[in-house]
């Protein structure tokens, strides 16, 4: 079997997964924060939306400088922008995936901040740990913020306390 053909429908589940959490984030939260040390909602959420475009930018690029500003980026202020990001993000990382040969998905890609190689993995690796867990790892953290917030959470790998499967 090809490595995309087992990424993919993993892929397509996690995305499908955080996208049901980014529906629930409340309009007119996003500054709220649980501690003064943690992020904003907001900001938890717009990262959120960065996955999906992480895939992209593994599928097509070699390396990502961490520290470089995006032009002309503007900051989701909505539950609808975060969406609309999220999808347009979603539907660029996936066409990046779709196709792609076991070579390319084991090409090497290198994280660099300041610099400074941070990690260099094959790509494949890096779909799996600095795309789709770093996702999981935030999800979960949202999952918490909206919890404390007192939104009702969806159902992710099994029941919540709120919605049956």
């Amino acid at each position: 079997m090809a490595l995309v053909d087992a990424l993919l429908p993993e892929f397509d589940r996690e995305m499908g997964q955080t996208r049901k959490l980014l529906e629930r984030v409340p309009d007119g939260q996003f500054d709220w924060r649980p501690h003064p040390t943690s992020v904003t909602l907001g900001r938890l959420a717009e990262h959120l939306t960065e996955m999906p475009l992480w895939a992209s930018t593994t599928m097509t690029q070699g390396s990502l400088e961490m520290t470089t500003e995006r032009p002309g980026y503007q900051r989701p202020a909505t539950r609808d922008a975060v969406l609309a990001m999220f999808d347009a993000n979603l539907k660029a990382g996936r066409s990046n995936l779709s196709g792609k040969t076991d070579a390319e998905f084991l090409a090497p890609w290198t994280l660099t901040a300041a610099g400074k190689e941070v990690f260099t993995m094959p790509k494949v690796a890096v779909m799996r740990n600095f795309v789709l867990n770093h996702m999981v790892h935030h999800r979960g953290q949202l999952s918490v913020y909206l919890r404390m917030l007192g939104v009702k959470i969806p159902s992710i790998y099994g029941p919540s306390g709120d919605e049956r499967m």
